[in-house]
């Protein structure tokens, strides 16, 4: 491995173009990951972990762990047994979520509140809700979509399409103007960086899509957060200290193989692919508590002015997921639902995720440990638009913009009915005959 300014890294090639490459070829991936093995092999540590993994509802079997490794040490490295223990030993060791931050331990399973942000709005007429809204103005359509896009689906037309950019461009030109780079990432991810940052690729239940490898080679998945692209970019990579912290964005189309019949998440509030402004830092481990606070912090700075009223919530360890050591919600009213529905978090992963993509950081005095690494959403479009959408409607039918968004929609003021584009036929499945 290198020590390599981030200027100078930036500059290097992330994927060859080569189609038929493997992914071993393509990305400079760790070959396994470098886990706190002192930490999960002490047996006085076996408790603390057990109820750490039971009270975030986790697969991790840390008993399990101590038995495989009480085998191996029996065991002879030229056994023919030894190398199938160990790679039961590696993976359930994979399987053990991150530790908790002490204070967010104690919520049991409710959030804690930390603030209201903004006023729920008053209205002096009958408000309505987003889809109902979008229909009379002819702003989205997500009906009858499953023979040509397919469930969960969704059309942006005209000025909601505007609106859906406008917002991109206010929360990416804020962000840069915060000190993050800019970075476009690809959407079409090699399945270990995708673990490798904590995501789920197997089994029922997994919310990622992975493409055939009979058609697109072994392995390949679809992004559902540019936070993983960004993580899988510096891997392998040792950062001088002195570049940290190193604050990146990237816009870009998220997959999600979400399903839900839950009614209050109908038409764009749960949906299959959006559009995402993404942040993820990396950092000094002693610096990612402070960074975290001052990633919550630029959310609710870029979140305000919007005039929507929110909520900022601590969440409990069964909601972090795996990577997580402590994560806040942003939930934006939406009165058209008579809800709260989340708009944006942000995460501190600790060394969950460098430990796996080996991601390092060298001192001033030469020795190298591990970054902290840490996410956040800026803006996930679909349930914004319809906390906006709900929070702006008028009596007479029109949506009123914030103004800080007026300027990337051209001036524009309101968002009223489209006449110019056509209203579209709902088409229906058709059963077709043998």
């Amino acid at each position: 491995m290198r020590v390599i300014p981030f200027s100078k890294l930036m500059r290097l090639p992330l994927l060859n173009n080569c189609r038929h490459m493997t992914c071993k070829t393509l990305w400079d991936l760790p070959k396994t990951a470098q886990l706190d093995e002192k930490y999960l092999l002490d047996p006085d540590n076996i408790h603390k972990i057990d109820d750490n993994t039971n009270h975030r509802k986790s697969r991790g079997n840390i008993k399990l762990i101590h038995e495989l490794y009480n085998k191996l040490k029996s065991v002879k490295c030229t056994n023919s047994s030894y190398a199938e223990i160990k790679k039961l030993f590696d993976n359930e060791c994979l399987e053990i979520p991150n530790k908790t931050h002490p204070d967010v331990f104690q919520y049991g399973n409710s959030p804690k509140l930390v603030k209201y942000v903004g006023q729920k709005r008053k209205f002096e007429f009958p408000h309505k809700e987003f889809s109902e809204i979008a229909k009379s103005l002819n702003l989205v359509r997500t009906d009858q979509l499953g023979n040509l896009s397919g469930s969960r689906s969704y059309y942006l037309l005209g000025q909601m399409a505007e609106l859906e950019q406008a917002l991109v461009r206010y929360f990416a030109g804020n962000l840069v103007k915060n000190g993050f780079q800019l970075v476009s990432v690809p959407d079409i991810l090699p399945r270990s960086v995708v673990e490798s940052c904590g995501m789920s690729t197997r089994g029922e239940r997994t919310q990622v899509y992975t493409l055939d490898p009979e058609i697109y080679g072994p392995d390949l998945c679809l992004s559902g957060t540019s936070e993983i692209a960004l993580g899988g970019y510096l891997s392998n990579e040792i950062i001088d200290v002195r570049e940290l912290p190193l604050k990146l964005c990237s816009i870009s189309r998220c997959y999600r193989a979400e399903a839900s019949s839950i009614a209050e998440e109908r038409g764009i509030f749960r949906v299959h692919e959006f559009t995402k402004v993404e942040m993820f830092i990396v950092t000094h481990p002693l610096q990612s508590d402070l960074m975290l606070e001052e990633l919550r912090a630029l959310q609710e700075h870029l979140f305000e002015p919007l005039e929507i009223h929110f909520q900022v919530l601590d969440m409990p360890p069964h909601d972090l997921g795996a990577p997580a050591y402590r994560k806040y919600d942003i939930e934006a009213w939406m009165p058209g639902r008579n809800i709260y529905g989340e708009i944006s978090s942000c995460s501190n992963c600790t060394d969950f995720q460098s430990r796996r993509l080996n991601i390092q950081y060298k001192n001033s005095n030469g020795n190298c440990d591990f970054v902290h690494t840490l996410n956040g959403t800026a803006c996930a479009i679909p349930r914004l638009l319809i906390a906006l959408t709900e929070t702006h409607q008028e009596r007479n039918g029109v949506i009123t913009i914030p103004q800080v968004v007026q300027k990337f929609m051209h001036g524009k003021k309101v968002i009223q009915k489209q006449k110019k584009i056509p209203q579209l036929m709902l088409v229906k499945n058709k059963k077709h005959k043998s």
